[in-house]
């Protein structure tokens, strides 16, 4: 069985794509990225000084309308600081899906936080709210407005939805849910960048949100992220946690607290305001090409192709198929023949929980995860493979 749907993959790439490798999301760069990074090294400012960092912030603010962005190095590093701007603090429990990229944790575990790892729904891969909901009724308790969890007497202060693949979770709901429990929304919209729910762009949902422009997200600066806020004080403040923590001098260097090296380089941010350019363009090749595999992959008895939830417009990041849980067991081998013909995919992520360092995080029950994780292939997503497709 694990042949034919393997097979059936090969045949399907190898048959409808001109190209002899298909790597899993490449950026979309173009001539005009060289003359944006040209006209920076011209200038002799690739830094963190030029004209470039806040030109790009200014054109992310105008594409997902949150009135404050502040650039920075990378996703990992926003979310760090955003955790910090939340005040996240030493033993504070976070809500973090089990599903995630590491850097979602992670950010909790820098602060001294403590992850509690929750379910996710199946048709999204993001936080499952009704059975997140069913479970704080039973562990949580407010106490002067403070959010406790009665089993470990601890406080949990905050939860971090993530959009899984640029496919938006189920946050309405989650906002209700977050406001009865008193806890804070940390925005992981790290992949999300152009994904919208209700015409309202991700990231800007919760107390603060998080977005990514490393090289293989949809639009790239090679390496990057953004803090979102609507707050000016909060992106105040992040600006100055980002920069070292350094009070503003000609030449002295003073430092009133902890800072990190945080900064968006002129360089990384010239590529970014050429990239943003071509969002729109970028958009609507992704979803052609999810228009494209949902063609070919119609009435698969072997696997199912994700597609964007209801009332939300996906920017479609990863193209991502969900294998019959019965064949999950040929997940490995399926991944193994495909990326032996250039066909690169790549398996979903391992649950944070079967990390060595994150396993006795406190946790509620997963059983949804563990048996979709093991199902899930990403596929080649890269934007200009929709012009690649054999006629």
């Amino acid at each position: 069985m694990k042949n034919n749907i393997s097979q059936q993959l090969i045949r399907i790439f190898k048959k409808k794509i001109k190209l002899k490798s298909i790597y899993l999301h490449e950026p979309d760069l173009s001539i005009s990225d060289i003359v944006y990074l040209k006209d920076c090294i011209k200038d002799n400012t690739v830094s963190s000084v030029g004209m470039f960092v806040k030109k790009f912030e200014n054109k992310i603010s105008s594409l997902t309308k949150a009135k404050y962005v502040v650039a920075t190095n990378s996703g990992t590093s926003a979310l760090h600081i955003s955790c910090i701007l939340m005040n996240i603090e030493k033993n504070d429990e976070v809500i973090v899906p089990s599903f995630t990229f590491v850097g979602t944790a992670n950010a909790v575990k820098y602060c001294g936080g403590i992850p509690h790892f929750v379910d996710i729904e199946e048709s999204h891969f993001g936080i499952n709210v009704k059975k997140l909901a069913n479970y704080l009724k039973k562990i949580a308790i407010k106490k002067k407005n403070i959010c406790i969890n009665k089993l470990t007497g601890r406080r949990i202060k905050a939860i971090i939805p993530v959009h899984v693949f640029g496919h938006f979770m189920k946050i309405n709901e989650l906002t209700k849910l977050a406001k009865k429990y008193n806890l804070l929304i940390i925005e992981d919209a790290a992949e999300a960048l152009g994904s919208y729910y209700n015409k309202k762009h991700a990231g800007t949902f919760g107390n603060i949100g998080v977005l990514s422009f490393n090289g293989n997200k949809t639009i790239t600066c090679g390496a990057g992220g953004a803090i979102l806020t609507d707050n000016k004080n909060i992106a105040q403040k992040a600006r100055h946690l980002i920069s070292t923590a350094k009070i503003a001098h000609p030449y002295k260097y003073i430092h009133d607290q902890v800072g990190f090296n945080y900064r968006m380089s002129n360089l990384n941010a010239a590529l970014g305001c050429s990239q943003i350019k071509k969002i729109r363009k970028i958009l609507t090749k992704k979803r052609k090409l999810f228009y494209f595999y949902n063609k070919i992959f119609k009435g698969n008895a072997y696997f199912k192709l994700i597609n964007e939830p209801k009332k939300s417009k996906s920017n479609f990041w990863l193209q991502t198929i969900l294998i019959n849980e019965k064949y999950s067991n040929y997940v490995q081998k399926i991944i193994e023949d495909l990326n032996e013909q250039k066909i690169y995919v790549r398996p979903g992520w391992e649950l944070m929980t079967n990390l060595n360092y994150l396993k006795n995080c406190p946790k509620m029950d997963i059983s949804i995860a563990e048996k979709v994780c093991k199902r899930i292939i990403n596929i080649p997503s890269s934007s200009f493979l929709i012009n690649c497709i054999k006629n």
